[in-house]
């Protein structure tokens, strides 16, 4: 047996749902049982749905943003290393002379890595991509 409930609706209402249950087959318990199960139905999800939008959205805005942290990090090592073993045979006598060397290097180093990040190319995928060409 269904529970019964009674419920008050407006007169405008109450006639379109007459209108509808005057039609074969229908009736207005089915009616507003239909339209009940879809009211709930939705309602539910639509709530679920844009918690889950949110935290989503947040988790790629910081998803994007580690990995463009980690991109710069492998950029700068892979560049790094890269100049290491080209230019330092040996390590001098630190001076004044190799000091300003030095600092010259490193800001081009990071000018460089700069470049790099913003071309998109990669130094450790340069030399696979060029013996593929």
């Amino acid at each position: 047996m269904k529970p019964r409930h009674n419920i008050y609706i407006d007169a405008d209402t109450s006639a379109e749902l007459e209108a509808l249950a005057a039609r074969p087959g229908t009736s207005k318990s089915a009616i507003i049982g239909d339209a009940l199960r879809h009211y709930l139905r939705h309602r539910g999800a639509n709530a679920v749905d844009e918690a889950l939008r949110i935290r989503l959205d947040r988790l790629s805005r910081e998803s994007a943003l580690v990995r463009r942290d980690i991109d710069v990090l492998t950029e700068s090592l892979a560049f790094f290393v890269r100049l290491y073993l080209t230019f330092n045979a040996h390590t001098p006598v630190p001076d004044k002379a190799t000091q300003a060397v030095a600092n010259e290097r490193y800001q081009k180093f990071i000018e460089q890595v700069g470049r790099q990040i913003a071309g998109g190319r990669k130094s450790f995928e340069s030399d696979e991509a060029e013996a593929e060409q």
